[in-house]
């Protein structure tokens, strides 16, 4: 479990420190404390509306803190920008633009400002490279709308790994995808190529997560718990993740914890 005591620890790469976000009267995360380190594979998970998104933009610099801080690798997560890829929730976004795979991973490099001088044949490999890593190097000409939910979230993976970011942030990648195409995203994560990066995985299915992910951030507005998840998901643990809290936050306010 963490505690204030631990979260900074040398070897941390992200530090949430007491973080709260707040969306006009309402908080959407209160008092979430954790450090991640270097390299690790952390599941995110929580109900809906538990914050897991909001973390997640505020990890990419996306919106303010209204107390507490987050630093990633003592940085300002706005500072930090350039150590981050940010793939949000796949039904946030617009699929209705006729691009192919290919170019919709190019958009990565121009989200990056990195167009390598503008080097068309540099691009073209960073390009391949991408897609082979995810393993849909022979879709790259077809239309992204005619892929399956699973290769898409491949394609996504992609336009993110072509920014050669040190953290990776994964939000519900295994939503609306069949078992096959979760494992398959899973061993991409978990694989070789990707063992250096710091990849946190926002998702609902707390299943297994022992043989998939290093640590569980437990999130239902405030941190559950923060570990290992043979360790941390107890009974207790997720039914205070997923039962109602109406009356916990009430008198929650940002720099004041109901204390």
């Amino acid at each position: 479990m963490t505690t204030k005591e631990n979260i900074y620890e040398s070897e941390s790469l992200i530090v949430s420190d007491g973080c709260c976000v707040q969306y006009g009267e309402a908080l959407a995360i209160d008092d979430v404390t954790f450090s991640i380190t270097k390299g690790k594979k952390i599941a995110v998970v929580g109900p809906n509306g538990g914050g897991k998104s909001t973390l997640f933009k505020a990890l990419a610099g996306l919106i303010p803190l209204s107390s507490g801080s987050l630093k990633i690798d003592g940085l300002d997560p706005l500072k930090a920008k350039g150590m981050i890829s940010y793939i949000p929730q796949k039904d946030s976004l617009n699929w209705n633009f006729q691009l192919s795979v290919k170019q919709v991973v190019e958009m990565g490099l121009t989200d990056k400002s990195t167009l390598l001088s503008f080097n068309q044949k540099k691009n073209v490999e960073k390009i391949n490279e991408s897609l082979d890593q995810v393993g849909i190097l022979d879709k790259s000409e077809e239309n992204i709308n005619n892929l399956s939910g699973g290769q898409q979230q491949r394609v996504l993976l992609a336009k993110a790994l072509i920014q050669d970011s040190n953290i990776l942030l994964l939000d519900e990648a295994f939503s609306a995808i069949d078992v096959g195409a979760q494992e398959d995203i899973m061993k991409i994560i978990n694989g070789s190529d990707l063992k250096e990066k710091t990849i946190l995985v926002a998702t609902h299915d707390i299943n297994n997560l022992e043989d998939k992910f290093d640590e569980v951030l437990c999130l239902n507005r405030h941190c559950c718990a923060f570990g290992d998840p043979l360790e941390v998901l107890t009974e207790e643990v997720i039914e205070e993740m997923y039962g109602s809290h109406e009356n916990m936050f009430l008198d929650h306010k940002p720099g004041s914890h109901g204390s």
